[in-house]
């Protein structure tokens, strides 16, 4: 017997049962940003390996073990599988000159590839939301995007999220600080692993993200970036702080937040949960304003973030969060060879008022195709013989609550579905 083939180990399929928390998340997601004004920008999942090189930044974790990155048979070009939105989305902009019509807020729902060991929340595919806001200096909409983080969060019934800010500085704190930071772990160079020695000249902040507990008490002592900031960047940051609190959204300032991509400065942060061990950040982001440039557009200020959707969705499964069943409004049994025209008919006719229906296919006995229409989930049953057939009429049985099978005719039995809806 031929092997069975099977899905790619971390890419997983998201099956029709599954489907509906999905479904359910991403509605209120795109509900919720519609009402902010993002708009829907779609973008490739493969991209030039350059544009991910020159803008996470070539010294990271992603671009040095995570990428998908092969070369294209017919023109010997790099490319990469998209390993995060940001990137790709300024691109975009770039591209099409769409921040000569002014600032943008957009939006979008995709996969992304990343080359990681396979467990809870981490995957090889994985999808995310990612909110853009490019040509907004802040800090007032880097505030926006953390409102519309609580707002989703209350939306989707979740509590227990915790936002941690930092900021990075411009480039001028950050220098200054980089130089004080790698005669301090010079120091300690004994201490480092050999990604930390590596990076040490090139993206010694990276360090500070190192996940080895054997580097925690070196980390812990290091230099603190706050006392590098300028009065721009300082400012920046305390006005945030004050839009913040009076937005009555709560945080905490983690000076050891600085994310794991090159691009950022200014502000960072992320949502976090104890709920899922390692994997707890669940949203992320900050100001990225020398990406346009960096990429090749004018210079303009950006900031953004992104949600991972299977964390989220863990999330709402671990909080036993009920998500709204999609069931059809009525399940059209037939049986004879004029019921089975007038069910064609019937069934377009229903569907046509925006009912929900499912044709009964592959034939059977009445009662056979009954305990179909039962196990579907569907409402009502609308059942039609060559008698039916006949006079215009249809059978409506309810499915789900007490009630009469009733005969009606073939053009009220939309009313009668709809109306019991609406009650």
């Amino acid at each position: 017997m031929t092997q069975t083939i099977q899905a790619v180990r971390g890419m997983n399929d998201v099956l029709p049962d599954q489907a509906p928390v999905w479904e359910f998340f991403e509605d209120t997601a795109r509900g919720l940003l519609a009402q902010y004004g993002y708009r829907n920008i779609r973008m490739p999942i493969l991209e030039k390996t350059e544009l991910f090189v020159r803008s996470i930044g070539e010294v990271t974790d992603i671009v040095e073990k995570e990428m998908y990155t092969f070369v294209d048979q017919l023109n010997g070009e790099s490319l990469t599988l998209r390993p995060e939105g940001t990137a790709s989305c300024v691109r975009a902009m770039v591209e099409h000159n769409l921040l000569y019509n002014g600032a943008q807020r957009v939006f979008y729902i995709g996969p992304m590839f990343r080359h990681e060991r396979p467990q809870k929340g981490r995957y090889r595919q994985f999808h995310q939301v990612g909110v853009e806001a490019l040509g907004f200096p802040g800090p007032d909409v880097d505030v926006e995007h953390m409102v519309m983080g609580a707002s989703l969060w209350k939306r989707l019934g979740l509590d227990g999220l915790r936002l941690e800010i930092n900021t990075l500085g411009n480039a001028a704190s950050r220098s200054r600080y980089r130089t004080r930071l790698i005669a301090y772990l010079e120091k300690h160079s004994k201490v480092l692993d050999a990604a930390a020695r590596r990076r040490l000249q090139s993206n010694p902040l990276r360090v500070l993200d190192s996940k080895n507990p054997a580097m925690r008490d070196v980390i812990a002592g290091a230099p603190r970036l706050a006392d590098d900031l300028d009065e721009d960047s300082r400012g920046h940051f305390e006005e945030l702080q004050g839009l913040l609190n009076n937005a009555g959204i709560g945080f905490a300032i983690n000076d050891r937040l600085v994310r794991g991509l090159d691009y950022y400065n200014d502000v960072v942060y992320e949502w976090t949960t104890s709920r899922l061990g390692a994997q707890g950040t669940v949203c992320a982001g900050g100001r990225y304003d020398g990406l346009i440039e960096q990429i090749g557009g004018k210079p303009a200020p950006a900031c953004g973030f992104a949600m991972g959707i299977e964390r989220l969705l863990t999330l709402l499964g671990e909080a036993r969060i009920s998500v709204p069943a999609r069931a059809a409004d009525a399940y059209l049994v037939h049986d004879g060879a004029s019921a089975t025209r007038f069910a064609w008919n019937v069934a377009e006719s229903l569907r046509a008022h925006g009912l929900s229906i499912v044709l009964h296919c592959g034939g059977g006995s009445f009662r056979s195709q009954m305990k179909r229409a039962d196990a579907s989930g569907a409402r009502f049953a609308v059942i039609i013989g060559d008698e039916e057939a006949g006079r215009n009429v249809v059978s409506l049985k309810p499915m789900r609550e007490a009630g009469e099978q009733m005969q009606v005719d073939a053009e009220q039995a939309a009313a009668m579905i709809l109306k019991s809806n609406s009650s």
